[in-house]
């Protein structure tokens, strides 16, 4: 495995262990399309239950879980069948020590944000939405279709705790997203993003979609590293 498989990549955020046999959780499940500043599409699986989440790179073959209560963080590799488990709070020191060192341009003077309705609705992947736009010191950020056609306790509850989660450090590395999420929630859970945050022309360069969204039963095993793949020893 290259050691360039893992990394700041898996940050997503958002970007979702332990014990074992096949005991079943109950959880929610994501699937979403997320597109890059350059219009290539891929696709997204989230697995939220408890205090855990997973992260699932459908077309790179790439699964990251988080364990909050345990202090856990898996990254597997399913085409090279590799694996390397860090604690998680050694993990999102590193990425704050990077961010702080190589992207500067991620703290940014404090913007005021306001968030409020665009007067549209409509049905996307049989979601009833509603339009609500994000704008910073009076531009417009993001254009958010959210819905409250789902119970999103347990993700908001896995999400608080992903917050929890990251040092003081890190928090100030995201405060405006994080303020963000606080604001929006109260409208409902995002069906679609689009991000002006940079943009060319009409279109956002970035984006997410949800396609589907389902609450169920998750096994143990799927917060687990996959059986038969070797761990990977961290430097």
């Amino acid at each position: 495995m290259k050691k360039s498989t893992f990394g700041i990549g898996f940050l997503p955020l958002i970007l979702s262990i332990v014990l074992v046999f096949q005991e079943c959780l109950a959880g929610v499940v994501i699937d979403q399309v997320m597109k890059d500043r350059e219009g290539t599409s891929s696709r997204v699986t989230l697995y939220f239950s408890g205090e855990r989440l997973r992260t699932d790179d459908v077309d790179h073959g790439l699964s990251t879980i988080m364990d909050f209560k345990g202090d856990r963080m898996v990254m597997v590799d399913h085409r090279s069948k590799n694996y390397i488990e860090v604690r998680f709070s050694q993990w999102e020191k590193e990425v704050a020590e990077q961010l702080k060192k190589n992207l500067p341009a991620v703290r940014p003077k404090m913007r005021r944000i306001v968030v409020r309705r665009g007067g549209e609705t409509a049905t996307i992947n049989g979601f009833r939405t509603e339009k609500v736009e994000v704008f910073a010191d009076g531009e417009r950020i993001e254009e958010n279709w959210v819905t409250r056609d789902v119970d999103m306790s347990e993700v908001e509850k896995v999400m608080e705790r992903v917050s929890r989660g990251f040092s003081t450090e890190f928090r100030n590395q995201v405060a405006e997203g994080k303020e963000i999420y606080e604001k929006l929630k109260r409208y409902g859970f995002p069906i679609v993003v689009k991000d002006y945050a940079i943009i060319h022309g009409s279109e956002g360069v970035s984006g997410v979609e949800v396609k589907t969204l389902e609450r169920k039963e998750l096994s143990e095993e799927l917060f687990l590293p996959p059986k038969g793949y070797e761990r990977v020893q961290v430097p």
